[in-house]
């Protein structure tokens, strides 16, 4: 039986045809049943000439039929990935043998030690990301983000206090995709439906984890670019670290700098190198097993994780974290799906770069039962001498393509952030007219710039820029199995003992790794947390004074009476006028403030509310939803975009879009000739500067956060219309101070 709530009478109600649309672009056969509709609001193009409908029509899918890929097109996108995918773990053998600090290791040590690693990466990356983190994807795309807009198709988030604004689509219900159903899902989707706690911990999992991947950004330049160069030292003493950082630090200056061009610039090269890296790593693997310790790989046996434990007990324990190291970049397979495939991902890894790693390590094992003096400089000390100046250009440049990725995910993250109404309005430049997900902040990119320089600087190469960077990553994991494991029970009705095994394995050996990294925070780890910290503060801040804005505006609406009154007594003057609002029933209170003010309104005008729904994708022709307002001349207009779409339009395109789609749903020549003739004579676009002023009778902490925190944000960053092209002689902003 299908469940969900119905949503209040007092909502308009959108019809997620959208939705089905975004799946459509990813299949190559849709069918749509139609079923039912009113006949109050129009759900039209925005182009014109397209088939009216009314928007509260509802949309299911019959059957879906998935793109298929021949062979040759999987191995070829699975050929691309290795240079967008997997440039942070690949690059790990860099830094992960050397990043412990066992002080005289035996080979029993280090067999105990390659044990963990061989476990660790093929459960967490092979079994957890591959085989099972892929599949819930939010119509292919991937990332905590596709988590969250999964959850929030199948279940109503009821909270009205939650920190990231919620409207329930009524269709949701509709993209369900998931397996048969099972008793057990009515009652845990109730559950969670009815828990307002439940709810906000899930979302606030997902901010947090949002947050620590920003860290995770900051970190991974630092960490691949350092453990690249550091190599150069031993091939002169004159050589201090002194001189690695510094060559760091410029790598990275330029790295970020280059940023402004786009990804596409620089990705041409990306895949050449990470193949050449997979071949030589798993190559010098090879030799390093066959001269130094053939048998080495008899360390996947897991009793010599147990030996190892028994014989080094609390500095064993210690130890435990720094193996994260070895899955850095895992959940980049899930986070970059959307540029490919499932099954060209899956084969890549499989068939690549998870051999390749396993023969890497287990060489660097080898060599280090031989050398165990070289552990804090085991990647360089294990490469044969002819091939010492090859590795090192190439690892420089494979470092480089790591910190690349996790830079441009930052960025879309961000994006992704703002969309949802999490983050205050950063700039945001599409880079590529072919690719929508390659954006570029100046904002976010030199705020990691200057904290990568930190941290290089800071920690000067040593192995607490290890430590942090493994908190970093085993939490942004630790929130994933919380998350799909919410997704296997409510969605894909996984089976009780399967989804709860999951969970347990899974909990427990990241939790394990959790516990470990806490004995770290004093020399390292406490950094990801102070970017997590500095980044969550913005988006609670934001998003609590949003709600604040929202709850004042509907309990100071202007009612319908007043509304038409005040219209009818103003003059009305030629044009459009584009009023922008968050709200999407009733008349803002600013409203009011403004005829007060002007004393006259434009013989069109138009109430536009952006609204993101919880999918990747809207198509443009069903981008705008209208309703025909009191009195003549007054319409009220969605605008409806998912977290990935582009939403950068000119004043001009933006405008002519709108009076194209009017025109759909009038109903006289008259009405037509109106509209025309507004258009001709030009069009402002009117947004309010609200100004929250938090009274005495609230708490010191809330006014901090809104006198001070809010109101730094909102006049720092960006307003509600920057990612239009708006000429400022057609710009308008009215000020105004709402009490609260």
């Amino acid at each position: 039986m299908e469940h969900h709530a119905p949503p209040p009478d007092d909502v308009i109600v959108q019809v997620n045809a959208a939705a089905v649309a975004a799946v459509d672009e990813r299949s190559s056969t849709s069918q749509i049943e139609e079923v039912g509709g009113d006949d109050d609001i129009k759900f039209i193009g925005a182009a014109g000439g397209l088939t009216r409908r009314t928007f509260s029509e509802s949309y299911r899918i019959r059957h879906r039929n998935p793109l298929e890929f021949t062979p040759w097109q999987v191995a070829l996108l699975g050929y691309q990935s290795l240079g967008v995918v997997y440039g942070d773990i690949g690059t790990s053998p860099l830094y992960t043998f050397s990043s412990f600090t066992l002080p005289d290791p035996s080979k029993d040590d280090l067999l105990g030690i390659l044990s963990l690693i061989l476990w660790t990466l093929t459960l967490v990356s092979l079994v957890k990301y591959v085989f099972i983190v892929l599949h819930a994807d939010d119509h292919g795309e991937g990332g905590t983000f596709a988590l969250y807009s999964l959850l929030r198709q199948h279940v109503n988030f009821t909270g009205k206090k939650m920190p990231v604004p919620v409207t329930r689509l009524a269709s949701d219900s509709n993209l369900k995709f998931h397996s048969k159903k099972s008793s057990l899902q009515p009652r845990m989707l109730k559950f969670l439906e009815g828990s307002v706690i439940a709810q906000a911990v899930i979302t606030y999992l997902v901010l947090i984890g949002t947050c620590m991947v920003m860290g995770d950004g900051a970190l991974t330049p630092s960490i691949s670019v350092l453990s690249a160069v550091q190599g150069i030292q031993s091939r002169s003493s004159r050589i201090t670290q002194g001189h690695v950082v510094l060559l760091c630090v410029i790598i990275l200056v330029f790295l970020f700098l280059y940023q402004r061009y786009g990804t596409s610039k620089v990705s041409f090269t990306f895949t050449p190198i990470m193949l050449v890296w997979f071949v030589l790593i798993a190559s010098i693997g090879l030799y390093n097993m066959i001269k130094y310790y053939p048998p080495v790989l008899k360390a996947i046996s897991p009793h010599y994780i147990y030996m190892f434990f028994a014989k080094n007990k609390k500095a064993g324990w210690e130890q435990l974290g720094t193996v994260v190291l070895c899955i850095t970049g895992a959940e980049a397979m899930f986070a970059d799906l959307g540029h490919f495939n499932k099954k060209s991902i899956q084969m890549a890894y499989s068939c690549l770069v998870y051999p390749s790693l396993i023969l890497a390590y287990a060489g660097q094992a080898a060599f280090l039962i031989k050398n165990p003096s070289k552990l804090s400089s085991t990647f360089y000390s294990s490469i044969p001498e002819p091939l010492f100046w090859p590795m090192f250009v190439v690892a420089t440049l494979s470092a480089i393509v790591a910190s690349q990725a996790l830079i441009s995910a930052s960025f879309s993250i961000i994006k992704q952030s703002i969309a949802l109404g999490c983050f205050p309005r950063v700039t945001m430049k599409h880079t590529s007219k072919k690719y929508e997900g390659q954006v570029y902040s100046p904002e976010i990119n030199y705020f990691l710039m200057i904290a990568c320089i930190l941290i290089t600087v800071g920690f000067k190469g040593g192995p607490e820029i290890g430590q942090a960077y493994g908190v970093a990553v085993i939490w942004v994991m630790l929130i994933t199995t919380h998350l799909i494991t919410v997704v296997m029970v409510i969605i894909w009705q996984t089976n009780i003992a399967l989804a709860g095994s999951f969970y347990a394995v899974y909990a427990i050996l990241e939790g394990l790794f959790t516990i470990s990294l806490l004995y770290k925070i004093a020399q390292g780890g406490w950094v990801p947390f102070a970017i997590t910290a500095f980044f969550l503060i913005i988006t609670l801040s934001w998003t609590y004074g949003r709600s604040k804005r929202n709850e004042y505006e509907t309990n100071n609406l202007m009612d319908r009476q007043e509304f038409i009154k005040t219209v009818t007594m103003s003059n009305r003057v030629p044009g459009v006028c584009i009023f922008c609002t968050d709200l999407m029933n009733g008349i803002p209170p600013i409203v009011r403030h403004y005829v007060q003010h002007m004393g006259c309104l434009r013989e069109l005008m138009v109430f536009v509310t952006v609204r993101y729904l919880p999918v990747t994708s809207v198509l443009p022709e069903e981008r705008f939803l209208f309703d025909r307002q009191e009195p003549f001349g007054v319409y009220r207009c969605i605008v409806q975009y998912g977290y990935m779409d582009n939403q950068n339009m000119d004043d001009d395109e933006y405008v002519g879009s709108i009076i194209a789609s009017l025109k759909e749903i009038a109903q006289s020549a008259d009405e037509v000739a109106m509209m025309d003739s507004a258009l001709a004579n030009g069009s402002t676009f009117v947004f309010g500067r609200v100004i929250l002023k938090m009274g005495d009778k609230q708490n010191c902490f809330k006014r901090f956060i809104i006198n001070n925190l809010y109101r730094f944000l909102q006049k720092n960053f960006r307003s509600n219309l920057s990612s239009l092209k708006i000429a400022p002689s057609k710009t308008l902003q009215i000020g105004i101070q709402y009490e609260i």
